[in-house]
């Protein structure tokens, strides 16, 4: 995390929690009362589904409004996972007169249906039913596996602003044998059937929040020619099925035990966070009054101060501690740097020099992207779209991380500065706090129960409440020993010197040298961008074409965003969730406006 810590960890930043959280609830509360002079149900849905053996999904939509007041339109959002794409869309309309508005932004195809009373488009809609029939075509959404074709896709999505009564559904496959269908969640179903290549479907009640998906298991066969799906070379039958089976489990297990989890959500979770604060999370006094410190308190290397100080996890580093190892190994002559017209080179030197075990993996990762010894750092990201190289970089980026906690941090020296029986506590209870929090709002929220207002109200707070308890430093309900106590105040003090301008202004460092050190342990705490800046007040006419500087100012964005697509690209896959609830295409929702 980038900033100071307080020395107290309680205080402005709880109350800013809780009153985000009030400001939430007033909010909601607001927007009950004003939506109330207005009003409309959606009483009926008919979806017919046509799946074309091109791989093509043609899609008929038809909802009946039904307004109290008077309103402008319809809308209706239709997400689009990468690759997918809409067309031809159609928009027709039983009591009004429709004009369609439609865009595709932020992964969504928008369409914005106003509706006049009259064909001149003069006068809005008022107190009327209104049918509404939305027809277009779908690329990319059915999947051919080598083993099976399939769809899943969202009949009717979360995003809805009202519920619906009841669901109509009409599926026409490609072929009449071979066909397999799920419903799910099954409670949401009031009758289905499969009858050759023809699947129809009724819903109960749902109401807004849930979705209810249908998925499609249909012969590889049917598709052999079909350039408008989605081609995976992998056998899916099994692996659909299983994710299938665990969400149907899932859900099972969620609805038996409800009743438990209100009493763990109100009692147990609050007091348990409360009472491990008080007896494991204050802190010791220690002699110390510093008001900052302007040289390095401890001769640490960047990763384990970064370690200890940065990160929200003592004795872990981050990418941060990854930066300044490298820009300390080129301070130290294992890296070279320079810069060729719009390419950033960086070369392997001197890895005789005395290596801990994490600067030599940061070294044998460097080496394995370079070619004869030579890592251009501008095409690093680029290399990182590809998922192998993507998978090991981030195994031996873990490796890395390990090797740091293991060589610097074991269990005596993670006792000899901090204790963390609170945290370990406190994660366990947080960690349960948002699961319950979250399956409140899932399960209680838009039910019919006499107390659903109230339920959701605990699921908000007991998820806010955890969430904001847990995404604390360990050192919120774990405790540093006095001698840790000690040193984390220097290091802190030393961060707020390099974060403070005017402190830097009034004691500027007598040499390049001791900027470089400033610059390196900056970028291991998060503030490197300060150090940048005093230095460009303070030595304005310094080279910033070599080594350290060089790579502040040119490399650590080319490492930094390689970093980050690295873990986008390794952690996306073409097929792995498909099967599991609400992982379908279509979906999304709508309302009036």
């Amino acid at each position: 995390m980038d900033g100071n810590y307080s020395d107290k960890p309680f205080g402005k930043n709880l109350k800013k929690g809780f009153l985000t959280l009030a400001l939430f609830l007033i909010l909601f509360s607001t927007i009950a009362v004003v939506s109330a002079d207005d009003s409309y149900s959606i009483s009926h849905a008919d979806i017919d589904l046509d799946v074309l053996t091109n791989g093509l999904l043609h899609v008929r939509e038809a909802y009946d409004y039904n307004f109290d007041g008077t309103f402008n339109g319809v809308y209706r959002d239709i997400p689009l996972k990468e690759g997918e794409s809409i067309s031809n869309v159609k928009v027709s309309a039983d009591g009004a007169y429709p004009v369609l508005q439609q865009t595709t932004e932020n992964g969504k195809h928008h369409l914005k249906i106003y509706l006049y009373a009259d064909k001149a488009h003069t006068k809005k809609i008022s107190d009327c039913s209104v049918t509404v029939y939305i027809e277009y075509q779908m690329k990319n959404v059915v999947t051919v596996f080598n083993d099976v074709g399939a769809l899943q896709y969202k009949l009717w999505g979360e995003e809805w602003d009202v519920g619906v009564d009841e669901v109509s559904v009409h599926v026409s496959l490609a072929n009449n044998t071979g066909n397999e269908y799920y419903l799910n969640p099954e409670d949401l179903t009031y009758s289905s059937s499969l009858n050759g290549s023809e699947i129809n479907a009724r819903s109960n009640y749902i109401s807004n929040g849930k979705f209810w998906e249908l998925l499609v298991l249909m012969p590889a066969g049917d598709f052999t020619s079909s350039p408008y799906a989605k081609h995976v070379n992998e056998d899916g039958r099994e692996m659909i099925l299983k994710n299938l089976k665990d969400s149907i489990n899932s859900n099972n297990f969620w609805n038996s035990v409800t009743s438990i989890l209100e009493a763990l959500a109100l009692v147990f979770v609050p007091f348990s966070l409360i009472g491990i604060y008080f007896k494991y999370g204050r802190e010791p006094k220690v002699d110390y009054d510093g008001i900052y410190e302007r040289e390095p308190p401890t001769n640490d290397s960047p990763a384990v101060v970064n370690a200890m100080i940065d990160n929200s996890t003592f004795g872990e580093p981050n990418i941060r501690g990854f930066e300044a190892t490298i820009m300390d190994l080129i301070d130290r002559g294992a890296f070279s740097i320079k810069k060729e017209n719009e390419d950033l080179l960086l070369t392997i030197e001197d890895t005789s020099i005395n290596l801990d075990m994490g600067e030599k993996i940061v070294v044998n990762i460097l080496s394995h992207f370079a070619n004869n010894g030579v890592l251009n750092l501008s095409g690093l990201k680029q290399r990182m779209k590809s998922k192998d190289n993507a998978e090991w970089f981030i195994n031996n980026f873990n490796d890395w991380k390990k090797a740091v906690e293991n060589e610097y941090f074991t269990d005596e020296v993670k006792n000899r500065y901090f204790n963390d029986t609170g945290t370990t506590l406190a994660n366990l209870i947080g960690l349960l706090g948002i699961g319950l929090g979250v399956v409140f709002v899932l399960i209680f929220m838009f039910t019919d129960f006499s107390r659903s207002f109230e339920l959701f109200i605990i699921g908000i707070i007991v998820a806010a409440v955890s969430y904001f308890m847990l995404s604390r430093r360990d050192d919120i309900f774990g405790k540093w020993t006095e001698e840790g106590r000690l040193i984390y105040l220097k290091w802190t003090n030393f961060k707020k010197f390099l974060k403070d301008n005017s402190l830097i202004n009034e004691h500027p460092p007598e040499s390049i040298v001791i900027w470089k050190k400033y610059l390196i342990y900056g970028t291991s705490l998060g503030v490197a961008k300060s150090v940048e800046k005093a230095m460009n007040l303070q030595v304005p006419d310094v080279s910033m074409n070599e080594g350290v500087l060089l790579y502040h100012y040119y490399g650590y964005n080319c490492f930094y965003h390689s970093y980050y697509r690295a873990y986008s690209t390794n952690s996306s896959s073409g097929s792995g969730g498909f099967g599991s609830f609400g992982g379908g295409s279509g979906g999304g929702g709508g309302g009036a406006f």
